[in-house]
């Protein structure tokens, strides 16, 4: 029976991160996250420091929060506070907190023929003109040569918030990786991180990073 006991030693023995290798983080987040290029970078940091694997799945935010409620993800990065905070209300949302923030700013046109450049106001929708996150207009310059024509409304501003998934919207989340990865993307050396995301690359930040601050504090909606 030695060997029994000298296997039942070497369990106990393992590291914490080998356990956690076998319950992968599954992400659920929105396309601007991914196509920015933010999460080729922290992701790789988190699985680093922690031993998770990361599953991401990037889609619209509206799709990101239903799958979290369907109890497909275990921890969510999304940026309509709106919808955000129904699903907190509801139950299947818990400990909403702010990570960082860009702004949408509307592209178009360099000849602008609906003259809308230099606005104060976002146009409502014009032909041919472009909503986009600044960090994924940023991400995709080469390829998109449409210019920035409004920018800076209070409306424009795009707050990202993390939010860990009800244990109770099904039976296979993994509360404790995402829990993980949200005090993770809040940590000082994370939010150091994103504050000089895209610099290097862009000339400017790509995100703001906000962690402690509320919505108020921001000049975001309360």
């Amino acid at each position: 029976m030695w060997w029994v006991v000298l296997s039942a030693l070497f369990l106990t023995m393992l590291p914490a991160s080998a356990s956690a290798q076998r319950s992968p983080v599954i992400l659920s987040t929105t396309t601007s996250t991914q196509d920015s290029g933010l999460l080729d970078v922290l992701v790789p940091l988190f699985e680093q420091k922690t031993g998770y694997t990361v599953k991401t799945i990037a889609v619209g935010t509206g799709q990101a929060l239903a799958l979290a409620a369907r109890g497909e993800a275990d921890v969510v990065l999304a940026h309509a506070p709106s919808l955000e905070k129904k699903y907190v209300a509801d139950g299947k949302m818990l400990d909403r907190r702010l990570v960082m923030h860009n702004d949408f700013v509307i592209i178009g046109p360099a000849d602008d023929p609906a003259k809308i450049k230099g606005m104060k106001k976002a146009a409502d929708a014009m032909k041919a003109y472009t909503l986009t996150d600044r960090g994924t207009y940023l991400a995709f310059q080469k390829r998109v040569r449409l210019p920035i024509l409004v920018e800076g409304d209070k409306p424009l501003l795009n707050i990202y918030s993390v939010m860990r998934v009800n244990p109770s919207n099904g039976p296979r989340i993994n509360s404790a990786g995402g829990a993980a990865f949200a005090e993770f993307v809040l940590s000082p050396e994370t939010q150091a991180v994103i504050k000089t995301f895209g610099v290097e690359k862009y000339g400017q930040p790509l995100f703001v990073p906000v962690a402690g601050a509320s919505e108020a504090e921001i000049g975001g909606e309360n």
